[in-house]
């Protein structure tokens, strides 16, 4: 009989992802069995984990950093369905793992049915292999226009409670004001059937005196009969990629450092910005997100992320002028780095007969790399052991490091005819994964700088671990909730 503690927020970027790291690390660092669970996630930021048939599938980010917090092996079933925006109209579905592409465009609240029952199936199986599985809704539990349809939040509730016990907290950014009325009107709007699973709510980012705060936890709880259990600072050097959207960038402190200014650009169909977060570690080190010319001009680095929609985000690029930018910085022997989708618009040309990348045909790319870029089926998802060969100026320090890293990527990218584009990067196999010609790098290995060994050779500078930040974040919830609460929590959920 699995116990289960779940997290839902009164809106999105409520503080939802942080809160279950958290408590999956505290409960972990005291001996238990628990793993994360989200049934559906909308996110480009993902990551590589064993699928269900031995091979390799794709979950959000964020429960993969559960999954470590709780010192647990990652799997699909954690995050069996995942939404990965294309367009403001179109995300691809990403079922337990893969790619189911008949889904995209079936009708919303159909689509609903069928992904629920394989989210219900993921979420069976974590709940006999663990004791207590901690579970993030999504956006709001009382969005009552979506009740009838919404697995995500209600359903996964009850699931949890037929499988054995819940118990569940609502979270809410005080941040952004009006947090008792938050807390409040979601208690009201729960399920009746649900409603009272509630044990407690939680304000996330509050910044003074708590004890400001009085009397509106009593009056809260004199009106809804659900205590104030913890009060979470604002605590912006927590060590984590926020889930969603463009981060805080900006330098760590102002102590010894490379003294770089780093400008990543910020174009529509960003993915995987997450494994930039060491980055905002780094002493000294400047970064900025680039969405205009001028913002390039001062920069001494420049990277191109990866991309959900590259041939987009390279006409996005094109009409603010910021290809030319790239060029003449590239021009001037200054580094640029494309990773994945960067490394294909740094390219000379991609071909893209079947729409793949999201509009068929083929288009110039930025002409940095002489490599051609051909769209198709499958998309390649795999954890890899990445090599550096021998690399010349600006990158020679990373020359001979080998790394864990992972891709997932449409795309086969292959060197020009009389190319003179150097291979410097390889798989464990020996296959090419990252050119260089002149001060330009590409490569297609997602998540290099999380590697202590990349920063170092870089930066000549060591960062706080990811055990570390994750260990931060069970003391905060620690000192932060009422006294015995979360033994109580874990103890009965």
């Amino acid at each position: 009989m699995a116990r289960s503690l779940m997290i839902w927020g009164t809106s999105s970027g409520a503080g939802k992802s942080l809160l279950c790291t958290a408590l999956c690390r505290w409960a972990a660092q005291r001996g238990v069995d628990v793993a994360p669970y989200k049934a559906q996630n909308m996110s480009n930021n993902a990551r590589v984990v064993p699928g269900l048939d031995g091979g390799f599938g794709e979950i959000g980010a964020a429960q993969y950093f559960q999954a470590l917090a709780a010192r647990v092996a990652p799997t699909v079933d954690m995050n069996p369905v995942l939404l990965k925006p294309e367009s403001d109209v179109r995300s691809q579905v990403v079922l337990q793992g893969r790619v189911a592409a008949e889904l995209a465009g079936m009708p919303w609240r159909e689509r609903s049915a069928v992904l629920a029952q394989s989210a219900a199936q993921s979420f069976a199986r974590l709940a006999q292999r663990h004791e207590v599985i901690v579970i993030e809704g999504a956006g709001s539990p009382a969005e009552i226009n979506l009740a009838s349809a919404d697995y995500v939040n209600l359903d996964t509730a009850r699931w949890a409670a037929a499988a054995g016990s819940l118990a569940s907290l609502l979270v809410t950014d005080i941040d952004r004001g009006g947090a008792f009325a938050h807390l409040y009107g979601t208690w009201a709007l729960l399920p009746d059937d649900l409603r009272p699973s509630l044990q407690g709510f939680v304000l996330n980012k509050f910044r003074g005196d708590a004890v400001l705060l009085s009397p509106g936890p009593a009056l809260l709880q004199a009106r809804s009969g659900v205590p104030m259990l913890g009060v979470l600072p604002m605590r912006r050097d927590h060590g984590l990629p926020d889930e969603d959207g463009v981060f805080e960038a900006a330098a760590a402190d102002h102590g010894d450092g490379p003294g770089l200014h780093v400008a990543i650009v910020a174009w529509p169909h960003i993915s995987n910005l997450d494994e930039f977060q060491p980055l905002r570690q780094v002493p000294g080190l400047r970064l900025s997100w680039a969405r205009d010319a001028a913002s390039l001009a001062a920069a001494d680095w420049i990277v191109l992320p990866g991309s959900k929609q590259v041939s987009g985000d390279l006409a996005w690029l094109r009409q603010r002028g910021m290809d030319q930018a790239v060029q003449r910085h590239a021009q001037a022997g200054k580094p640029v780095l494309g990773i994945c989708g960067g490394l294909q618009a740094l390219g000379q040309w991609l071909d893209d007969p079947q729409g793949a990348d999201g509009q068929a045909g083929s288009r110039a790319g930025l002409g940095l790399l002489p490599l051609h870029t051909r769209y198709a089926s499958p998309k390649r998802v795999l954890p890899v052991q990445a090599r550096f060969g021998e690399l010349g100026s600006p990158w020679s320090a990373l020359s001979g490091l080998g790394l864990p890293a992972y891709e997932i990527r449409n795309g086969v990218t292959n060197p020009a005819p009389d190319a003179q584009a150097r291979v410097v990067l390889f798989d464990a196999h020996g296959q090419p994964i990252g050119w260089q010609q002149g001060s330009v790098l590409g490569v297609y290995a997602h998540g290099l700088f999380e590697a202590p060994a990349l920063l170092k050779a870089l930066f000549g500078q060591s960062v706080r671990t990811l055990d570390e930040s994750l260990d931060g974040l069970a003391a905060l919830v620690d000192e932060h909730f009422e006294p015995g609460v979360l033994a109580c929590l874990f103890d009965r959920t």
